[in-house]
């Protein structure tokens, strides 16, 4: 499954954060990008010159946002940015520091005054966790997530994710329930359908998982992983030359994205 993806006899289930990828994370799974600044965008004073702070203690990913050391009592909510804290939270995640990151969605949740910017937060802190395999923390974060803001912008996200931690905590039942429920709240995102399609798969649902991963394709989710799923199906109905040709498309994406990590 991917997080907005792990094996058994497959590749496991996957936090459009959200993949995840939404998660197994998909190494390939876009997180949320923010909402982005007003323009123009007055930022806030982040050095100022009453601060004493250490150069050495200062991680330079963070330099835009307060650091830890500040008294958060002394801030004023207004000068915190959180969409800055989320793009913050995403580059750790881009260079594998995802503490770090985890951390920094926290921040970003607490300061947000949108509860939509403040879902975003906590799903991508699940995400982070999730990259961590820290699932119970994943688990925590995505109910957050979805008690925040019903009915919110990333409500799909945070029950895809949601679904893709319960099921690495063997919570199977809960783990579909919420795969359901996000394609319920949003029929155009791919990693959804394709969670829900392992799932199925892993159910011995092979014509509702043929039926989900064949959503998931057609709205662009193109990784081997949907079709080595969609292999197992065509398998367990029998057809066996279909399964054949998905299994070389597969194939054949796994060897682009190889290539693409070698390449980077």
């Amino acid at each position: 499954m991917t997080e907005d993806t792990e094996d058994a006899d497959s590749e496991a289930p996957a936090e459009d954060g959200l993949d995840e990828d939404l998660d197994v994370t998909d190494p390939d799974h876009e997180f949320s990008s923010g909402q982005g600044f007003d323009d123009p965008y007055e930022g806030f004073d982040l050095d100022p010159p009453e601060l004493d702070v250490d150069p050495d203690q200062v991680d330079p990913v963070d330099s835009r946002v307060v650091a830890d050391t500040l008294d958060e009592r002394s801030v004023d909510n207004e000068e915190v940015d959180a969409d800055e804290l989320v793009d913050v939270g995403l580059s750790y995640m881009g260079i594998n520091r995802n503490e770090q990151a985890a951390d920094t969605f926290e921040r970003a949740a607490r300061y947000a005054d949108d509860e939509n910017l403040e879902q975003e937060a906590w799903v991508n802190k699940g995400i982070a966790h999730g990259e961590m395999e820290e699932w119970d923390a994943a688990v925590g974060a995505h109910r957050e997530a979805l008690f925040v803001a019903e009915d919110g912008d990333h409500e799909a996200a945070a029950h895809t994710n949601l679904a893709y931690a319960l099921w690495e905590l063997g919570e199977d039942e809960q783990a579909y329930e919420h795969a359901e429920e996000a394609v319920r709240v949003d029929k155009r995102l791919p990693q959804a359908w394709y969670n829900l399609g392992f799932i199925e798969n892993e159910r011995e649902r092979p014509e509702q998982a043929l039926d989900a991963l064949d959503n998931a394709i057609r709205l662009g989710f193109q990784q081997a992983d949907v079709y080595e799923e969609k292999t197992r199906a065509l398998e367990a109905l029998g057809r066996d030359e279909e399964a054949a040709e998905v299994a070389e498309q597969a194939d054949e994406l796994r060897t682009e994205q190889e290539r693409e990590l070698v390449d980077e």
